[in-house]
């Protein structure tokens, strides 16, 4: 230290000048973000790269002003459904990853990873000028509402203690602790004799459409599980999956449902694809094999398949997903309102998706069609005449972020998908122009009733 030489008094000066100017204009560049003047708008409008490397969008849109969001989200990382001596232990002989939560709730890598989308979408709602820094909502400008289950209610809690970590904000719910709100319940509140047949002649040709790839998944699965090796096995019952056993079940006021094969292996596959996000060694998540991240996505195939086949076919996604989106429409139309989560499941996400008639997509860095967390994200933004417009985006963290619990802010922000659909033609920016959305919106909305009109029950003749 000794040999070190010091500043002249000349220099000192001059350095001390030099730090006083970058500090008067680092106050003015804040006071222009807080008049509003500036907007930080450090994410741009062209797909960027994520931390793993995966081409992602943006949910930004430059030279337009962000007026309204509204989210419908998945809940996160939850333990299974099933817990210690189920079904799923009679599968494999491997134990199953010991999980910090109990049976279907959030577990704690879920809310850590809840947080920092929470953390990530107050940075992009601040960087829009929607919100001030460190918010405190008044009145009815902020609604969070989740399905009563655990994992519902925890993820809204997490979500919101990133978004306006300062302000007590409530989760609002509508019924009992661990009850199913119909809002988000994907139930049926229509049957009729002609409208089943119908509704599952659909659903039937989703199945035969997919036989081939769960031909290969079936066979994946029994591999990884080992489970001719399991007690199930051995006693008799449990045999190979078949893609032709399928029964279709679907009454009023229940969710769709089914017995067999595809049932039985999405239970497993749910199991095993949230012990691969939980689990820190990727080959113990999968009992000793070493997977591709291709293997791990034609394992969750399975359950898209199921997903897909009980809540996307056009009949039953518009009968399933009609109280949500009334929901959505009536955010919409809230006097005030600037930003709305909504809380629920995979099946709400996929339903309201193919009641909208939303194109097929892809998803870099995710291994599910309706990742563990997604939020499917509806924004309302004008342009410098006024004009309104509308987003929607799918707004999740990939694989990588998942398994790191990797920190997300503007510069390092989950993977953005914008979603398209048929009929309706998106401008430059990814936007469409308000009242073409709000009417594909009504029209989802108004097809529930034309169903009921077609396949209502007719006297005999």
């Amino acid at each position: 230290m000794q040999n070190e030489k010091a500043l002249s008094p000349k220099a000192t000066k001059s350095l001390l000048a030099v730090v006083s100017l970058l500090l008067v204009c680092a106050i003015i560049v804040q006071i222009l973000f807080w008049t509003g003047v500036l907007k930080r708008r450090t994410q741009p409008s062209s797909p960027q790269q994520s931390a793993s490397g995966e081409a992602v969008g943006s949910l930004s849109r430059e030279g337009y002003t962000l007026e309204q969001v509204v989210v419908l989200s998945r809940h996160n990382i939850r333990a299974p459904l099933s817990g210690s001596g189920s079904a799923l232990d009679k599968l494999t002989p491997h134990k199953w990853f010991d999980w910090s939560s109990n049976p279907s709730e959030l577990s704690l890598r879920g809310g850590v990873l809840e947080t920092e989308m929470g953390q990530y979408f107050r940075k992009w709602l601040e960087s829009e000028g929607l919100f001030p820094e460190n918010y405190h909502p008044e009145g009815e400008s902020v609604r969070i509402y989740a399905n009563s289950k655990q994992r519902t209610i925890a993820t809204a809690r997490y979500f919101t203690s990133g978004l306006l970590p300062t302000s007590p904000t409530s989760i609002e719910t509508h019924v009992e602790f661990d009850k199913m709100d119909p809002v988000f319940t994907p139930q049926l509140t229509f049957v009729s004799p002609e409208y089943n047949a119908a509704a599952e002649e659909q659903m039937r040709e989703l199945i035969k459409a997919n036989d081939a790839k769960l031909e290969k998944a079936y066979r994946l699965l029994t591999e990884v599980i080992d489970m001719k090796d399991s007690e199930a096995w051995k006693d008799g019952s449990a045999t190979e999956f078949k893609t032709g056993d399928t029964e279709l079940i679907l009454n009023e006021l229940a969710e769709p449902g089914m017995k067999g094969s595809l049932k039985t292996a999405c239970s497993v596959t749910d199991a095993l694809v949230l012990q691969y996000y939980e689990q820190a060694d990727p080959v113990k998540a999968a009992f000793g094999h070493e997977l591709t991240a291709e293997q791990w996505r034609q394992l969750s195939e399975i359950k898209d398949i199921y997903g897909d086949v009980l809540f996307t076919a056009p009949l039953v996604s518009v009968n399933v997903a009609h109280p949500l989106l009334e929901e959505i429409e009536k955010e919409f139309k809230a006097g005030g309102r600037e930003f709305t989560f909504l809380c629920g499941h995979d099946s709400n996400v996929g339903s309201v998706l193919a009641a909208l008639g939303a194109q097929e997509y892809k998803l870099p860095g995710s291994i599910e069609k309706t990742p563990i967390g997604c939020k499917l994200v509806f924004s309302r933004w004008s342009d410098a005449s006024g004009k309104k417009f509308i987003s929607l985006d799918m707004v999740y963290q990939t694989v990588e972020q998942l398994r790191s619990t990797q920190l997300l802010d503007i510069a390092v922000h989950p993977a953005i998908v914008g979603m398209r659909f048929s009929g309706l033609n998106a401008n430059g920016a990814g936007l469409y122009e308000e009242n073409d959305f709000m009417n594909l919106l009504r029209r989802s909305i108004e097809a529930y009733d034309l169903l009921i009109d077609e396949y209502a029950l007719q006297p005999a003749a």
